[in-house]
């Protein structure tokens, strides 16, 4: 079975954590996104970034930046629409697995059980629920999903991700409950240091 592609959401605003690249914090001797990069690069082909705009932030990755078509940060979704888009005109067909830069604790075998949920039934977005919390920046969507996507963003100036998800064909995964959650996002300075303190604890 082909990999799918794989696109990290490491553009937008980090008002909450007082810097304008949150990627780039430090978490545990390294920058947040290295550890989301080190979890998902083995799952997907290829890896890429979703940016704002062209930016030499991230060359240390050696990854393909996708800059949002659309200017002024509009949310998730632009930057879903960018890289469907960017895969579109490079031919590739093997779907998009989307998550966010700020997950330390994502799962290494996300895209294969996202995979497995999905099977035959390509006409459907796969996403993943935790503890019955729909997840939709955890989610794979097929490269036929782009025209919707681009409707969504650019006909209806949409920016989150669950209106239009829950909107198509869609298959939920509940996954197993877990500490820490695995799909814990780092949002404040607080999480920070709770990220910090599990990565301890597994290290001790």
């Amino acid at each position: 079975m082909a990999k799918p592609a794989g696109v990290i959401l490491a553009g937008g605003r980090s008002s909450r954590m007082g810097v304008s690249r949150k990627a780039l914090l430090e978490l545990h001797g390294q920058p947040l996104l290295k550890h989301v990069v080190d979890r998902i690069q083995p799952q997907v082909e290829p890896l890429l970034l979703s940016c704002e705009s062209e930016t030499a932030d991230f060359e240390a990755y050696g990854l393909p930046i996708v800059p949002d078509l659309l200017p002024d940060y509009r949310g998730p979704l632009t930057g879903l629409y960018s890289a469907l888009q960017y895969l579109a005109d490079r031919g590739r067909d093997d779907g998009l697995f989307l998550c966010p830069c700020d997950a330390p604790f994502i799962p290494d075998n996300v895209v294969q059980v996202l995979l497995e949920a999905c099977g035959d039934e390509k006409t459907k977005v796969v996403a993943i629920s935790y503890r019955d919390i729909l997840q939709p920046t955890f989610s794979l969507w097929q490269n036929h999903h782009l025209h919707a996507v681009r409707q969504a963003v650019v006909g209806e100036g949409r920016g989150g991700l669950k209106h239009l998800l829950t909107s198509l064909p869609h298959k939920v995964v509940e996954w197993a409950s877990g500490e820490p959650s695995p799909f814990f996002n780092v949002n404040t300075p607080e999480d920070l240091k709770s990220a910090a303190q599990w990565l301890d604890r597994s290290h001790t």
